[in-house]
């Protein structure tokens, strides 16, 4: 009978063990599996970048090559989706489209994370009027609204793919500095610091080597949902004219030019809306659950 409970204990420890020596990677990775709706975001998500980087093996058309004599066709055997006012198919759009709103995401979040981590970073670290100073710059910012603001900068540079990046991304800035600089508020007096501060490290080396690591849960939860944002807003400013221009597929242009046909074609409007959803819905689940996975109150 000992042998079988010593048995018992020894295969209840292995895991145990097992579980303590995985990589941090692994470990979020475990952590957020036992999410089914972050599962299920990450899968939407994976498969939206898989089309997006084969487009031109999976789309069954062109995106922009036109068709006249199959115009406002609706969902059929060689059109899934239908198609739309020139005959272009709406599927191929979509997914040509998908390569679009994905860069306009990353790219946008990259240079609001570049940028917005830096100030946060500096102005955390440092304190004093250089604080003061970044973050009353960064209140003004945050008083402006992003959309307000992201059409404002859109509308003097013009309208283009590298336009609209650089407006999301530059109307996100604040954000990112307000996070970055309160994690980096946390952690900047803990011993580690003050070790690598006595033994000679320069300031830069403290904050790119100690701190910011030291702080990437909360900006890897923002980022994701920083996509999400990314991706409503430029989609908005495609619609109203000062995004993507035609005939480049993008979702939001793609509703803009099938709203005067939603009555009778509402096929148009449909799918792009959709497409539109269940991206920014799944970078909301993937998000929660990268919140849930990253908080050390959940580890054991």
């Amino acid at each position: 009978m000992q042998n079988e409970n010593n048995k018992n204990n020894e295969t209840e420890i292995i895991p145990e063990l097992t579980r303590k020596h995985r990589s941090p990677f692994i470990e979020v990775f475990y952590r957020l599996s036992k999410s089914p709706l972050a599962m299920f975001g990450l899968f939407i998500i994976l498969i939206l970048i898989f089309c997006a980087v084969f487009a031109e093996l999976v789309a069954p058309y062109s995106p922009i090559k036109q068709d006249l004599m199959h115009m406002f066709e609706t969902p059929s055997a060689s059109h899934w989706l239908g198609t739309d006012e020139f005959g272009r198919d709406i599927l191929s759009r979509l997914i040509y489209g998908a390569r679009v709103s994905l860069q306009v995401g990353f790219i946008a979040v990259g240079i609001a994370l570049i940028i917005g981590g830096i100030l946060g970073a500096v102005s955390g670290y440092y304190g004093g009027r250089l604080d003061n100073f970044i973050m009353r710059i960064m209140d003004v910012l945050l008083s402006i609204p992003q959309t307000l603001l992201a059409i404002a900068i859109v509308a003097a540079l013009g309208p283009s793919l590298m336009n609209l990046m650089i407006a999301v991304g530059i109307s996100a800035v604040p954000s990112y500095a307000r996070i970055v600089r309160s994690s980096v508020l946390s952690i900047r007096n803990m011993e580690f610091i003050e070790a690598a501060r006595s033994v000679g490290s320069s300031d830069l080396r403290i904050i790119f080597r100690h701190i910011i690591p030291n702080s990437m849960a909360p900006i890897i939860v923002q980022s994701t949902l920083g996509v999400a944002s990314a991706i409503l807003n430029a989609a908005g400013l495609s619609f109203i004219g000062l995004g993507i221009q035609p005939p480049n597929p993008e979702w939001g242009a793609m509703l803009s030019g099938g709203r005067q046909y939603i009555r009778d074609f509402p096929h148009m409007t449909l799918y792009p809306g959709l497409a539109i959803m269940f991206t920014i819905l799944a970078l909301n689940f993937l998000g929660d659950g990268l919140r849930d996975a990253l908080d050390p109150k959940l580890r054991r």
